[in-house]
């Protein structure tokens, strides 16, 4: 997979958390990963690790995007564009070989595709704040 498919992989599964409980994510990326049909062993492993790694960093992730994002509560936002924040704001923090411009292109791309007429603009402003 490119890199591009995978990061929308981990947006997909990382949109999984805000519907359901700590507890259901070891049976969610069960089923996620019986999904990924043609998907090498290699990939789904990139896929679930960086997943895993998120979810670990929420909390401080969630703390950022709530001082950046003036007026908005997470817990109001989208559940499509926070997926979206969270994975390219963990890309910003915590991932080196990632630029910040590249892990907020992608974000606003993903918003188009997955996310309403108003998100990419939405996204991209949150993320112009942490950048």
């Amino acid at each position: 997979m490119t890199r591009r498919a995978l990061r929308e992989q981990v947006f997909l599964m990382l949109f999984r958390v805000e519907f359901h409980s700590t507890d259901e994510m070891e049976e969610q990326m069960r089923l996620y990963e019986e999904q990924l049909e043609g998907c090498s062993e290699k990939d789904a492993a990139y896929i679930l690790d960086k997943f895993k790694r998120i979810v670990e960093k929420l909390d401080e992730i969630d703390a950022a995007i709530g001082e950046a994002s003036k007026g908005w509560k997470v817990s109001r936002m989208a559940k499509v564009d926070l997926a979206l924040i969270r994975l390219a704001v963990y890309e910003m923090k915590y991932e080196e070989d990632v630029p910040v411009k590249v892990a907020i292109n992608e974000a606003i791309e993903l918003a188009k595709q997955y996310g309403s007429d108003d998100s990419p603009a939405f996204v991209n402003g949150v993320l112009a704040k942490l950048a």
